[in-house]
C-alpha cells in the first residue's frame, strides 16, 4: 500500500462524523522537511476546528505508526475554490450551484441539476431576453477532466 493511501486510512479513522470525508492526500517526500497535505470535506461542510482536531489526531497517529520517520510538515485543510471536485460525493453536495466542467471536447458551464454514479446533468443557459435558450447537458464522469464550483457575487 502506498504511503498516501496509508495516511488516508489513518485520517479517515479520526474524522468526527460519517458526513466528513477525505478528498485527497498529497505527500511531497522529495524535499526536507517532508510535506503532507490532507484535504477534508463534509456533506454539511467542515470547520476550522474540525481541521485542527484532525491535524492533532493524525499527527499523533502518524508518529505512533512511524509512517513518517523523517521530520514532516502536516497541513489539514478544506478544498478551496481553486480545487476541482474529485469525488461523486462532492458533486452531490454542490447540486444547485453553478459549475464549470472541462472535458476533452470543450467547456460546459451551468447549474448542476442532477448527479448519478455515472454522470452529471447541467442546465446551460445561452443568450438573453427572447433569444434565451435553456438546455440540459448530460456529461458522463468518464469524460470529465475537471469541475470547478463557480462563485457568484450577485
Amino acid at each position: 500500500m502506498e504511503t498516501t493511501e496509508r495516511i488516508q486510512k489513518l485520517a479517515e479513522k479520526h474524522l468526527k462524523s460519517d458526513s466528513q470525508f477525505i478528498v485527497e492526500v498529497v505527500a511531497s517526500l522529495k524535499k526536507k522537511p517532508n510535506k503532507l497535505i490532507v484535504i477534508v470535506d463534509g456533506d454539511q461542510g467542515v470547520t476550522i476546528d474540525d481541521c485542527a482536531d484532525l491535524s492533532r489526531a493524525l499527527s499523533a497517529a502518524l508518529d505512533e505508526a512511524n509512517l513518517m520517520p523523517d521530520p514532516y510538515h502536516l497541513e489539514v485543510s478544506t478544498p478551496g475554490l481553486d480545487h476541482p471536485l474529485k469525488l461523486v460525493r462532492q458533486y452531490h453536495k454542490n447540486k444547485g450551484r453553478q459549475v464549470k466542467v472541462k472535458t476533452a471536447s470543450g467547456v460546459h458551464q451551468g447549474k448542476l441539476m442532477e448527479v448519478t454514479n455515472q454522470a452529471v446533468t447541467l442546465e446551460e443557459v445561452s443568450g438573453t431576453g427572447k433569444k434565451k435558450e435553456v438546455k440540459e447537458v448530460v456529461i458522463p464522469f468518464s469524460e470529465i477532466d475537471k469541475t470547478f464550483v463557480m462563485v457568484s457575487f450577485k
